[in-house]
């Protein structure tokens, strides 16, 4: 009688095995609520309940004026935010990869450390400060910028100070991984051989670093333009976008299919837009060549 041991797994195999419980997550948590989201879509219940066929309504419902404007400007809303945050972003992480060595490990604590904090109290702290008799207003009038306090709150203004403080360090830190593996003596030579900075930066800085100015530009765009909580507080539902009416019909009574409608149409809106910025961004970002 022969006895047959288990053999040990093989190094190929064990990649493969760490991976199923993330791959199991995946697929109990994404892909499953994806595919009865686009069911949901094209389903007709009866009065009764009862499953009565297929229908294109839900989606010819939110293809009016009123409902692609609020996917506009949801776009716009997360492509400001997105660019906002580069232009403040590249700045930062630049001086914390080549200027800003001896405070990097501090600088980065703090870039960090908002997020060790519950959301909403991040909220709460805003509001103190736009308020009427916040920091800012009291500040500007101290120094007799104004007469009266401004109207913050509830405006778009406060929508977009709250999203680019949100979302700050989701393009902070991929630009800051880039640069730091950049090599400083490209930046040298260039500068040696009579380039300008923004020569330099255009040809040389922005070319190399593409991958993290693209893995920041979505990581900022993409949850920007389903943000539901921000647009909600701090624009006291005067703008409405993608999040907010997601929200609605999903919550409403009897409405559920309507916003699964809802969801897949700004989704794949979403995802075509988002193939379009890609395409640009590399288009934009690709080394410019002399050509003599």
């Amino acid at each position: 009688m022969k006895i047959h041991f288990l053999s040990k797994p093989k190094r190929s195999e064990l990649p493969f095995a760490v991976g199923i419980p993330a791959l199991i997550w995946q697929v109990l948590f994404f892909y499953i609520p994806l595919f009865l989201i686009v069911i949901s879509s094209f389903i007709k219940i009866s009065d009764v309940g009862k499953f009565a066929g297929l229908t294109f309504a839900h989606i010819r419902l939110f293809l009016t004026p009123t409902y692609l404007k609020v996917i506009l400007a949801s776009l716009l809303l997360a492509l400001s935010n997105a660019c906002i945050c580069f232009l403040i972003a590249f700045p930062l992480a630049y001086f914390l990869s080549f200027r800003g060595r001896k405070y990097r490990n501090i600088l980065l604590f703090f870039l960090i450390v908002p997020f060790w904090t519950n959301f909403l109290l991040h909220v709460y702290a805003w509001f103190y400060v736009l308020e009427n008799q916040g920091f800012i207003n009291i500040l500007l009038m101290k120094i007799g910028v104004i007469a009266n306090p401004l109207s913050l709150l509830n405006s778009l203004p406060a929508i977009m100070i709250m999203m680019i403080y949100y979302y700050l360090p989701f393009m902070v830190l991929p630009l800051y991984t880039s640069l730091e593996r950049f090599n400083y003596t490209l930046i040298e030579t260039s500068y040696d051989l009579g380039g300008s900075f923004s020569s330099t930066l255009r040809r040389i800085i922005l070319p190399l670093t593409s991958r993290g100015i693209r893995a920041g530009f979505f990581l900022v765009f993409i949850p920007s333009f389903g943000e539901f909580a921000i647009p909600e507080l701090m624009g006291g539902d005067k703008k409405m976008f993608v999040g907010t009416v997601v929200s609605q019909y999903i919550l409403g009574e009897g409405t559920g299919s309507l916003g699964a409608a809802f969801t897949l149409l700004s989704g794949v809106i979403l995802l075509f837009s988002t193939v379009f910025l890609y395409i640009v961004l590399t288009k934009l970002l690709e080394p410019k060549m002399y050509h003599g």
